[in-house]
């Protein structure tokens, strides 16, 4: 399963690095058409209503999505929606209706494909592959959380680099042209995708459990059954919410104190280099870290980043050094989190794992940058910062007592089988044992 694994992370690296290059384009072709700066953020905050709502009308949509050729439909639909704006303003018709229609395709495509992506990531590293092979391969649930950290690591070096060069083709080439790049991106991708087989979600991975039930799972039963998956969740989802303090926190800041644009540039900077640095030894360490305490601590770090940021304002070197301190703890905790899913659940559950992880941090997110200028207006930034800290600390406290609870802390090295199994577990047996997914 080798080909198709690197496929999927080439293809997550291309199509990241294409959204991010026409997030520069996108509002200027609709300013350019309308005239309008309100309908600048259109596309975008159409594209959240899906992702917010994807757990109510993508329950049964989601189990079908286990093979190359389903995540290629999703996928053509996902260039069809980026191909609308640009198609409208060859005809001078860019509005308000066609960036709605262009954010609601593009976000119910990105709703659906994201954890479907990750979820197909897992399966596949789960087996050996071979014709006529059912059986797993050498820790395959590690193998599962290796390559989670690698497509991870290719969305993050997307995050560094992107953006700036989408700056500079839209002098060079203009934005239109950059907008049919990113819908070629995505068509080439829908074809590519082609080439990935079917996972064989629900057969044994050691041979002793239980075929998986494929009936549509709940996001909120698997989080009742899977404490150590729902802890992890509410610490990604509160780190999420708060990410308003550390973008928009900055930007403000950095005009309260004489440097518009220069603190949240330092800032930005130094997250993403370091993130990207860190991202680089995740997948060769994650196998060795204990789960739980490795989110508890990724997201304590990052929320102490946030608390020592209006301390080391307006220093750009100290802004960037505490920043990248954040930025380099980030790649462990969702690693981690991914990890725990890919270990403790297969099929339906899997997928209803990742949704709602992506719901809750992505939609969180979306949640907070739609308040958040509201709440730093009230409150102040220095103020927020130090607040959005403290609550990713007091969450990432509460998310590792929650964890606790359940008896496990493993590393792994076939996690699911030493949860199903106390005689093979690392550490003390699980107080209850995996159920399978109900109706």
């Amino acid at each position: 399963m080798r080909k198709p694994l690197l496929l999927l992370t080439v293809l997550t690296f291309l199509t990241w690095t294409g959204s991010r290059m026409t997030a520069v384009a996108l509002p200027l072709v609709a300013l350019a058409e309308t005239g309008q700066a309100w309908v600048t953020g259109l596309v975008g905050g159409m594209a959240g209503l899906p992702l917010l709502t994807v757990g109510w009308w993508g329950r049964g949509l989601r189990d079908r999505l286990t093979s190359g050729r389903a995540l290629s439909v999703v996928t053509a639909v996902h260039a069809a929606g980026l191909a609308v704006v640009p198609v409208a303003a060859l005809t001078g018709q860019v509005g308000a209706a066609a960036l709605c229609a262009s954010g609601l395709v593009t976000g119910t495509a990105g709703a659906l494909s994201g954890p479907a992506q990750r979820a197909l990531v897992a399966d596949l590293a789960d087996f050996d592959g071979r014709p006529g092979a059912a059986r797993a391969r050498p820790g395959g649930a590690a193998g599962a959380a290796r390559w989670l950290a690698w497509q991870d690591l290719a969305h993050r070096v997307s995050m560094v680099f992107a953006p700036p060069l989408g700056a500079w083709l839209v002098t060079v080439w203009g934005a239109q042209p950059l907008l049919w790049c990113e819908t070629s991106v995505f068509a080439v991708a829908a074809l590519a995708v082609l080439a990935v087989p079917a996972a064989q979600a629900g057969r044994p991975k050691g041979g002793d459990e239980p075929a998986a039930v494929t009936r549509p799972a709940s996001a909120m039963a698997v989080l009742r059954r899977h404490p150590q998956i729902a802890a992890g969740v509410l610490m990604a989802g509160v780190g999420g919410v708060c990410w308003f303090g550390f973008t928009l926190g900055l930007a403000i800041l950095g005009v309260e104190s004489g440097r518009p644009g220069a603190l949240v540039a330092a800032g930005v900077s130094g997250y993403g280099i370091a993130s990207v640095s860190a991202s680089l030894l995740v997948p060769l360490l994650i196998d060795r870290l204990p789960r739980s305490t490795t989110m508890a601590l990724s997201w304590a770090v990052l929320g102490a980043a946030f608390l020592a940021l209006p301390v080391a304002a307006p220093n750009l070197a100290a802004i960037a050094l505490v920043a990248g301190v954040g930025g380099a703890a980030t790649p462990w905790g969702i690693a981690a989190l991914n990890a725990v899913i890919s270990e403790q659940t297969t099929g339906g559950e899997r997928r209803a794992a990742f949704a709602a992880e992506t719901v809750l941090h992505s939609g969180g997110a979306s949640l907070g940058l739609l308040v958040g200028g509201a709440v730093i207006g009230w409150a102040g930034s220095g103020r927020v910062l130090a607040a959005t800290g403290l609550i990713q600390m007091a969450a990432a406290a509460a998310g590792l007592l929650m964890a606790r609870r359940t008896g496990r802390d493993e590393k792994s090295r076939g996690g699911l089988a030493a949860a199903r199994d106390p005689g093979r577990a690392v550490g003390p047996a699980p107080a209850r044992p995996v159920r399978r997914a109900g109706p």
